[in-house]
């Protein structure tokens, strides 16, 4: 089983055995990177993003495992500030980024290794996304994506049909009453369920406006009836066992009535996570790595 883990100072990590043994490293000439995102395709290949102000953001490709990365594309915006990547398949994926000059950022390629801005959707007064565990975007099937945003103009998802070409938003009933607050993560099963996690990250125990629910695609949002423990910055669909997962600095949660309603399964802090359709990871401070297990199972 394979996964692969990014985190600040230029590193990432990777294992090939279910998380027995960890091979980990430091990217050539990144060290001073701090990679909020890392979207893998396989034991071999790879993209990392590292987050931060103009030239900070940046895009790199590995197709060896590690040996070697190649530096894609550095933020040409000396005020931009990249936020998530996600594939759609090997040639063609997606970058979001903060608002420059009132529009979002938005790269794509179509080869996985040319990425060329797009015009991005407009961004209201006060608002942009969070690189919180490279979750605020979520992409899905050929072409299709959603972002979610924070701040006092945001909570809002936008949502493209085309690769980006075009873009729909909608407003969620989550909490954006301060610059800290906000979508954090978006998770689907499907086109029309997912759901929108957050709140406000300097209050990890507080549950108002902390997620969101939808049928429709992200149309219109519903809060939680019963939500989750705290502020969540991560979120994903657990195929294999049917259950949704959010996780963030004051613990984890699980839900099996699409979001609905939840319960809190672990304390510990996590800022990111990430599953597959068997398997699932966490990652937090310090290097922690933990591998979800489903009980009874």
């Amino acid at each position: 089983m394979v996964a692969w883990a990014s985190g600040a100072k230029g590193t990432y990590l990777l294992t090939v055995d279910g998380g027995a043994n960890w091979k980990a490293g430091i990217v050539t000439g990144a060290a001073d990177m701090d990679f909020r995102g890392v979207y893998a395709l396989s034991e071999t290949t790879a993209y990392l993003l590292s987050s931060g102000k103009g030239p900070a953001s940046r895009i790199y490709l590995t197709t060896d495992a590690g040996k070697t990365w190649r530096l894609l594309l550095i933020n040409p915006e000396p005020k931009g500030f990249w936020d998530a990547i996600a594939m759609w398949d090997p040639d063609h994926g997606i970058v979001v980024g903060d608002p420059v000059n009132g529009r979002f950022s938005i790269l794509t390629t179509q080869n996985g290794l040319d990425w060329i801005a797009s015009k991005g959707p407009q961004a209201q007064s006060q608002e942009g996304a969070f690189a919180a565990g490279n979750t605020c975007l979520f992409a899905r099937g050929t072409r299709e994506a959603w972002f979610g945003t924070g701040g006092p103009g945001g909570a809002r998802v936008f949502y493209t049909d085309d690769s980006a070409k075009t873009w729909s938003v909608s407003k969620t009933p989550l909490r954006n009453d301060s610059a800290n607050a906000g979508i954090f993560s978006l998770a689907f099963s499907s086109s029309r369920i997912g759901i929108a996690a957050g709140g406000d990250f300097t209050m990890p125990a507080e549950t108002k406006g902390n997620l969101a629910v939808t049928d429709d695609g992200g149309k219109t949002w519903t809060l939680s009836s019963k939500p989750p423990s705290g502020y969540r910055s991560a979120a994903a669909h657990f195929v294999d066992g049917k259950v949704w997962i959010v996780t963030g600095t004051s613990g984890s949660d699980a839900s099996t009535d699409s979001g609905k309603t939840w319960k809190q399964f672990d304390t510990t802090s996590y800022n990111a996570m990430s599953f597959t359709e068997t398997a699932g990871w966490a990652v937090g401070p310090n290097g922690a790595i933990a591998k979800f297990k489903q009980a009874n199972r």
